[in-house]
């Protein structure tokens, strides 16, 4: 008996009359959704280049933030209760907070030290391991181990989306990997037929339509059409942010039309958060591209967003002091970013170490006061059932997951 979605991906990889191969739709060739392993959905976000923590989320009741960061902290943030206060470009945010929908938490890093580098930094990051770990745990990531271990994980379980290679999903077990192609050579009639096979299917409609934008061509009408076709609604503008960056809302629904199914666990990566020069400027377009997926995640989600736990994450923390050029260089501590309903937001978790000469770490940099691959494994423990024993030898080997932050 003859099976509608096999027929439409048969008609795709034969490529007829459509002028463009399969390879050229990776997002419309992933395999039949199988049981899913797990109820929750975690989203891994990796902020490439060093994220300034403390300029997203300011200790604005430590006198000596200002007197340290003049120009960088000259505006007036978002109040966040007494002491802590939100960047003042990231308002768009704040319905997610009352809501306990947002979090962050402060003063965290990975065990890397005092090298400074970006990859170095990023490998140890998205590998889950400390500086002096076993070469065999640098061959993967921290959440392919995860997937390793989940009873019933497919392929279908786990997506790494974006151009960029994201390590933290490489390993032994299978993971579905996707990139926007805005390459499409598809004709007016195959983008229309395209349209029209997935019509009745709703995820594959939504992956189809995802691509026809990718391709920034918007779908011709034919003539006995254009009289009759509603006016479309125009696109929603995210207040604080500097443009909509369609990758990211392309990432963010392609994430999210896979949640709304069998995915269970997502990653990608948000470049752009080097910051030495210009800070108050540098920092907006990626601060307004972390916003931009946030919400875009929640509004796709639905009901789903309930179930999601968001984590964003960097490789290291910058300098508490601003450079000479009003940016700053790379240094250690740190914050993380979370959201979704799993997770108890409407806080700014972690030990707070404070800014004063003798509390920071060689004397320049924020001093770590906790890990992030704690506050990761407790979310993991919470929402998969994972056991702390697995998570401290096998997921992130040699950790001590420590008291639980409360973060779910």
């Amino acid at each position: 008996m003859s099976h509608p979605r096999l027929n439409r991906r048969a008609f795709l990889h034969q490529g007829l009359a459509l002028g463009c191969s399969a390879a050229a739709l990776p997002l419309l060739t992933h395999a039949t959704f199988a049981a899913a392993p797990i109820d929750h959905r975690i989203v891994v976000v990796i902020l490439r280049g060093a994220m300034d923590g403390l300029d997203i989320i300011r200790p604005a009741g430590d006198p000596l933030l200002r007197q340290l960061r003049p120009k960088i902290a000259a505006e007036e943030g978002i109040p966040l209760g007494d002491f802590w206060q939100l960047h003042p470009r990231l308002g768009d945010l704040m319905p997610l907070w009352r809501a306990g929908e947002l979090g962050f938490v402060q003063a965290v890093s990975t065990p890397y030290r005092d090298q400074r580098s970006h990859f170095d930094g990023q490998d140890l990051l998205e590998a889950g391991i400390g500086m002096d770990a076993p070469a065999g745990f640098r061959r993967d990531g921290w959440l392919n181990r995860l997937l390793a271990g989940l009873p019933g994980a497919k392929s279908e379980t786990a997506f790494a989306i974006g151009r960029e290679a994201l390590p933290i999903l490489s390993g032994a077990a299978p993971v579905h990997r996707w990139q926007p192609e805005t390459t499409l050579a598809l004709s007016a009639q195959g983008r229309r037929l395209l349209e029209q096979l997935y019509e009745g299917d709703m995820p594959f409609h939504i992956a189809a339509a995802t691509a026809l934008e990718l391709t920034g061509q918007p779908l011709p009408l034919l003539p006995d059409e254009e009289e009759d076709l509603p006016l479309a609604a125009p696109p929603p503008v995210l207040p604080g942010a500097i443009k909509s960056d369609p990758e990211v809302g392309a990432f963010a629904r392609f994430a999210a039309a896979q949640m709304r199914e069998e995915t269970r666990i997502v990653a990608l990566s948000l470049p752009g958060w080097d910051s030495h020069a210009g800070q108050a400027g540098a920092i907006l377009r990626p601060m307004a591209r972390l916003s931009q997926l946030i919400l875009t995640l929640r509004a796709e989600l639905g009901p789903v967003w309930q179930k999601t736990a968001f984590m964003a994450m960097t490789e290291f923390g910058r300098t508490v002091r601003e450079n000479g050029s009003a940016g700053t260089d790379h240094g250690t501590g740190g914050a993380m970013v979370t959201a979704g309903g799993a997770i108890r937001g409407g806080a700014v978790l972690g030990t707070w170490p404070g800014l004063s000469e003798d509390a920071l770490y060689a004397g320049r940099d924020l001093m770590p006061t906790g890990d992030v691959r704690s506050v990761a494994g407790w979310v993991i423990h919470a929402l998969t059932g994972a056991e702390k024993s697995r998570l401290s030898s096998e997921i992130f080997p040699g950790l001590d997951l420590g008291p639980n932050p409360g973060i779910v």
